[in-house]
């Protein structure tokens, strides 16, 4: 599967390594040497996919990530040399899909990729079905998200768990099984991922987030989606 991937890396040789092997497997890559030009790139000629490093000049991959989030659902892989589970944390809850530590492995990096890309077509292909469970909406089509009517923006991973849940009202889903509707199986990610994505999307369909009446907690098993009008 071919596409466009836009590389957002301040170090020249990383940034051409990277294109090489994007290139390799028949990508058409866009590199860029720091924020502002990532974001103005993005603007120009929308990407399937930005590998996009954190520690960049002008404006760094955090604010860019924040950025185009607010404007785009695409697909986003950072990396980073830092390491720890704040960080981690932090760019999930910017909107980031993925998240890779320095030094990598570029087959790993391109392993990622390919998942990332797969699961944006499966979003995009998915069935023409809409789901409804209570007042949320999950229109796969359209790629939308509506509660009561109001339309809500989503993160493309926020978007296939809603999508998950929403499939099947009140089944009750392990952590894990909805990692793997989002990211596949991937051994690197772990299920506190998914309590994340869960966490942001109660503070875009609950009235009050602490307590949830729609996306629920059972405890010791993971998430479900309550079908009634809660």
């Amino acid at each position: 599967m071919c596409a466009h991937v836009l590389v957002a890396e301040d170090d020249l040789k990383q940034a051409e390594l990277v294109r090489r092997y994007l290139q390799r497997e028949g990508h058409t890559v866009q590199v860029v040497h720091d924020g502002r030009a990532a974001i103005d790139e993005a603007r120009r000629r929308p990407p399937d996919l930005i590998v996009l490093d954190v520690m960049m000049p002008r404006v760094d991959g955090l604010d860019v990530c924040r950025v185009l989030r607010a404007e785009s659902d695409v697909a986003v892989l950072m990396l980073t040399a830092r390491s720890t589970e704040d960080d981690l944390l932090l760019g999930l809850d910017l909107g980031a899909d993925d998240y890779m530590t320095k030094p990598y492995s570029p087959r790993e990096l391109m392993a990622r990729v390919r998942t990332l890309l797969r699961r944006a077509r499966r979003a995009r292909d998915s069935g023409r079905e809409t789901y409804v469970a209570g007042p949320l909406t999950v229109d796969p089509l359209r790629h939308t998200v509506t509660m009561a009517g109001a339309e809500v923006s989503c993160t493309p991973a926020e978007f296939q768990i809603l999508r998950t849940l929403a499939a099947e009202p009140d089944r009750v889903f392990t952590r894990e099984q909805l990692l793997e509707a989002v990211n596949g199986f991937d051994r690197y990610i772990t299920a506190r991922t998914v309590d994340v994505h869960v966490m942001n999307l109660r503070r875009k369909i609950e009235p009050d987030p602490r307590r949830p009446a729609h996306l629920l907690t059972v405890y010791g098993v993971g998430y479900k989606l309550a079908g009634h009008g809660a």
